[in-house]
């Protein structure tokens, strides 16, 4: 797919100012949403969308089809009836710069089986048939998901491995029993997924409208404690009783002398091309429903991905194995069409790598925090592009633009000298620098994190790899946008010929 030149920031609706601890789909996301239609962006990025589990990492998912609870805006329940004025404003001073995970949880799932009581206690209520609809739409997910998330609560959260071996292992008879020992949980699941689905859809409109695309963000493996794995044992590297034989990673490298072990179990790549690879073509189509762009992350993993015992402490045991992305992207396109994708093609990247991104035309990314010093890589670089790419200042397992800088500006490496002299400027806010030669460069599409935008320090970092806790958890406020910011990205687009989306 051919894309024109364009811009826009990077934000997760986490990060969204509004007074219930966490960024949502509320009044906070439209008043985004205008926000970059006064600085004349047309593109708004977003991590993953699913329902997060231990670390709140939105790439390790509950689910690889269905939305997060947590941004679900309780001023709209209020705006549909579905929660009162006492119970909306029965909220704590929440800090509106970070995101406390535990209390927001606990607050916002309180209040949204409140929203529940209160659908259900109505004897006649319009959403019904809305939802009944809903349900038959996503049924090849929503079943099982809903199911699983049940269950998961009846367990207070614990991993599927650990349940009942019968539910647990899905044997003869215990899903219908479940089924009907949790039906009112069940359909509580459902309900919330219907709320998110609305909301976000209804929000993805209102950016549509004013010329904004959104890009949304897949990953490329699930997690182990999630839906799609439970239900799905055969299409993945666990065995008949839910132990990982295989998992995901990276080898070692400079960064890392042991590798980066994920965890996350692998595709059975023979028995999803047996059926022309249903399950990712509804991954991808239940996603169009949400997104206008997909970012498909570690998509080096789809020509080749490293293979890892499931007992090993290390990545450093695993192997290359070959896998069939070629097929995959081939069955997608035969049944969906010519599906707007960008590839996150970072990290080890072979020929190979390129020649299958090459093959479809998907643009790859660009990280200028990458290019700069002697011993960095030079097709970051602007001078290096070609128009079929996208460039970032940096990425959210990244320091921000400005905390890096500042970092490296005391270092013993030359990194900051060089990024001086490639840019001709040697005054203090090189991230804004950077910026411009973003939106100036020959790249059809620049996406700025917001926290660049704001050219934030490393209070502003979104994620440490590695780090378990603390991550994920920035916001920002409205105090913090300049009045002069709009009208600078937006002379930005004219002078740089990235105009309006038609």
């Amino acid at each position: 797919m051919k894309y024109q030149r364009a811009a826009g920031f990077l934000c997760h609706p986490t990060s969204f100012p509004g007074k219930y601890g966490i960024g949502d789909l509320g009044p906070g996301a439209y008043s985004f949403i205008d926000f970059l239609e006064s600085a004349g962006q047309t593109l708004w990025q977003v991590f993953p969308l699913g329902p997060t589990g231990y670390g709140d990492s939105p790439y390790q998912c509950f689910s690889a089809f269905a939305g997060n609870p947590m941004l679900i805006s309780p001023e709209l329940l209020f705006q549909d009836g579905l929660l009162t004025r006492d119970q909306l404003e029965l909220h704590q001073d929440y800090n509106p710069r970070e995101i406390d995970f535990g209390s927001v949880i606990d607050f916002k799932t309180n209040l949204l089986n409140q929203a529940y009581q209160n659908y259900v206690s109505q004897e006649v209520h319009s959403y019904t048939t809305a939802i009944t609809e809903f349900e038959k739409k996503h049924k090849s997910w929503l079943d099982d998901y809903s199911l699983f998330m049940a269950v998961k609560e009846f367990y207070e959260g614990e991993l599927w491995t650990t349940w009942d071996t019968a539910i647990a292992l899905r044997k003869s008879g215990a899903v219908k029993e479940w089924k009907e020992k949790l039906a009112d949980r069940i359909q509580y699941q459902v309900f919330i997924q219907f709320l998110f689905f609305r909301q976000w859809k209804s929000l993805r409109r209102y950016a549509n409208k004013k010329g904004i695309k959104i890009i949304g963000d897949l990953p490329i493996f699930v997690a182990y404690d999630s839906a799609d794995i439970w239900s799905n044992k055969e299409s993945f590297t666990v065995d008949e009783n839910g132990k990982l034989m295989f998992v995901a990673g990276v080898p070692p490298d400079y960064f890392s002398p042991t590798g980066q072990l994920w965890g996350n179990p692998l595709y059975q790549w023979d028995v999803m091309e047996a059926d022309d690879f249903s399950w990712w073509r509804k991954r991808i189509s239940n996603l169009l429903e949400l997104v206008d762009i997909i970012r498909i992350d570690h998509f080096r993993g789809f020509e080749a991905y490293w293979k890892i015992p499931g007992d090993a402490e290390t990545a450093e045991t695993g192997k290359w194995v070959k896998a069939p992305g070629k097929k995959l992207f081939n069955s997608i396109k035969n049944h969906l069409g010519d599906v707007p994708i960008i590839a996150e093609d970072l990290g080890l990247i072979t020929k190979e790598v390129d020649e299958l991104r090459d093959y479809f035309n998907f643009p790859g990314i660009k990280i200028l925090q990458f290019a700069f010093g002697k011993k960095m890589e030079n097709k970051f670089l602007p001078h290096n592009y070609i128009a079929n790419c996208v460039v970032h200042t940096g990425s959210h397992d990244n320091d921000t633009t400005r905390g890096y800088f500042e970092q490296v500006k005391n270092e013993p490496n030359d990194i900051y000298k060089f990024t001086q002299d490639y840019l001709n400027y040697y005054g203090e806010n090189i991230c804004q620098e950077l910026i411009r030669v973003a939106y100036s460069s020959a790249a059809n599409i620049a996406v700025i994190p917001m926290q660049d935008v704001l050219n934030l320090g490393s209070e502003g970092r979104m994620n440490f790899p590695g780090r378990l806790g603390g991550n994920w958890a920035w916001r920002f406020t409205w105090e913090q946008v300049d009045t002069n910011l709009a009208a600078r990205y937006k002379y930005w687009m004219e002078l740089y010929e990235r105009p309006r989306l038609r």
